[in-house]
């Protein structure tokens, strides 16, 4: 079966001539697809986390990689930050509207994934072990 026939476009952009460049799905897959925003959008699902209890939470990433990322999912609409007048201020984030109503096609995708990463582990050794160059012979193993 036709693929664009089981996943037609959204009704707002039927009938339209397909352009990359201004294409919703690519231009959030850009947003979200990264290495460290699901995991982000993931450890604030239980409720609002400050910087430093989601740096503990998202293991191996830097504190200018958190930032950098959290920046993005606030300009996004995913998350909203809210400064308490504290001395020192203190920070929270939490997902927002549009970030929970992210959570479902999230849900699926992580099910997917886990459902089909041994299958995919899989191939990827399949088509390295295909790419590796022949071992060459030396002179003696040629003769044998």
């Amino acid at each position: 079966m036709n693929a664009i026939a089981l996943f037609p476009p959204p009704p707002s952009l039927q009938g339209m001539p397909f352009d990359a460049t201004k294409c919703p799905v690519r231009d959030v897959l850009d947003q979200i697809g990264d290495k460290w925003t699901m995991l982000i959008l993931l450890t604030l699902i239980p409720g609002p986390s400050r910087f430093s209890a989601i740096q503990r939470a998202v293991p191996d990433i830097s504190k200018r990689m958190l930032t950098q990322t959290l920046r993005n999912l606030e300009r996004n609409g995913m998350i909203t930050r809210k400064v308490y007048a504290t001395k020192p201020p203190s920070v929270e984030y939490a997902l927002s509207k549009l970030g929970v109503a992210l959570l479902g096609p999230i849900s699926q995708l992580l099910n997917w994934a886990g459902e089909n990463h041994a299958a995919i582990r899989s191939a990827r050794e399949r088509f390295d072990h295909a790419q590796q160059p022949a071992v060459a012979l030396d002179a003696d193993e040629a003769l044998a």
